[in-house]
Parts: C-alpha cells; sequence; structure tokens
C-alpha cells in the first residue's frame, strides 16, 4: 500500500533480516507477514536440498537441482548464495520483481548473504535481531529441548561470534521473552522511517522532477 506522505513511493523497502539461533527472527518475520500482509513480502530463497515434511516448493523454498542452481549462478541470475552442508542455498534476482508491487521484500539471512546484499544494493535496509541477553539466549536454546549441550555450546559461541561481525547492519532490535510483536513493531517502523530518508528522498526527487533548461 502506497503512503501519499512519501516521495516516489512506488517501491517496496528491501529488508535484509539476520540473528543468531534462538533469537527469533523467523518469528518477527512471521509476524510482519500475518499483521501487516498488504506492506510486507516474503523472499523464497532457491535450494538443491531435497524438501522436508510439510514443506511446499515455491513457498517455503524454491527446490531446484544442483545444474540449475549453478547455471543460474553462472547466468548472473542470483542476487547471493552460499553452499551449506553439500547443497546450495541463496536469493534468486527475480525476488526483487515483488518489490515493484510497493510491498517491502523480507529476505531472511545470515551474515554472509547480508553482507553480499548490502555490497550490492546499498539503499537494502539491514537489521540483526538480538535477545535481551546471553542468559535468555541459553534459555531459549536450552528450552527447545532438541539440542544436546555440545550443541547449545556451539550455537552460543556461534552467536557470540556473529554478533562481532555486524558491522554492515543498520539497526539492532531487541526481541524480548513475550514481545515478539514489539520487535516486529520495531522493524516495521523502521522501514517506514527509512522511506522518509532523506537519503532515498534525494535519489527519488532527482526521478520525479529532472532538471530543465
Amino acid at each position: 500500500m502506497n503512503d501519499p506522505t512519501v516521495l516516489g513511493n512506488e517501491k517496496g523497502v528491501l529488508l535484509v533480516v539476520s540473528g543468531a539461533s534462538g533469537t527469533g527472527k523467523g518469528t518477527v518475520n512471521r509476524l510482519l507477514l500475518r499483521m501487516y500482509p498488504e506492506e510486507f513480502a516474503f523472499s523464497v530463497s532457491a535450494t538443491t536440498r531435497k524438501p522436508r515434511n510439510n514443506e511446499k516448493d515455491g513457498e517455503d523454498y524454491a527446490f531446484i537441482t544442483r545444474e540449475e542452481f549453478e547455471r543460474k549462478i553462472r547466468d548472473g541470475e542470483m542476487l547471493e548464495y552460499t553452499e551449506y552442508c553439500g547443497n546450495y542455498y541463496g536469493t534468486p534476482k527475480s525476488e526483487l520483481d515483488k518489490l515493484d508491487g510497493g510491498k517491502n521484500l523480507i529476505l531472511e539471512l545470515e551474515i554472509d548473504g547480508a553482507k553480499n546484499v548490502k555490497s550490492k544494493i546499498p539503499d537494502a535496509v539491514a537489521v540483526f535481531v538480538l535477545p535481551p541477553d546471553y542468559e535468555t539466549l541459553k534459555a531459549r536454546l536450552e528450552g527447545r529441548g532438541t539440542n544436546a549441550p555440545e550443541d547449545i555450546r556451539r550455537r552460543l559461541d556461534r552467536a557470540l561470534e556473529e554478533f562481532r561481525q555486524t558491522d554492515c547492519y543498520d539497526y539492532f532490535v531487541v526481541n524480548p521473552d513475550g514481545g515478539a510483536e514489539k520487535a516486529a513493531e520495531a522493524v516495521r517502523s523502521i522501514v517506514n522511517a527509512h522511506k522518509h530518508s532523506s537519503q532515498r528522498g534525494r535519489e527519488e526527487f532527482g526521478l520525479l522532477f529532472p532538471e530543465t533548461e
């Protein structure tokens, strides 16, 4: 939905959301889509891994062959990609077409993917979701009941390492216990503020009001 107070507001904002395991980034993204379906869309990543139970092609992921993924890489059709545990994961550039409809496009990415996107599209807004504190993150991971103690330790160490690499992010948003809706609202406020940013406005002004002789 277009906001008449925004200069040149036809395109949505590219929103990159990241966070360590247990921060609740996925929950925040799902809330944005559920609470504001007219404002947000989700980028469907492509992968070469096999679908898991209840996963739907084109909704959870675009499941393609390794040969097709590598062809897309060669032809420059991938915005960003990585290889993990023998499978490719990445964002097709065609997903950016969703911005033309005016919706803000959510990309849920790891740090390397976020850095790649920001280097190619500086106007993208990158948000890193944080837990309130270390003990809360530990309790969340332990509360899942699905991770062995050594796995929890690795995830906590990884979380600290990821936080040290957040220089490419524009904003931090804390996701408190029982407060995911507040975190989602904070992310939405960031996106709306970005639409009013002077840099974005100057770029739009040059298109809408070209200089005349």
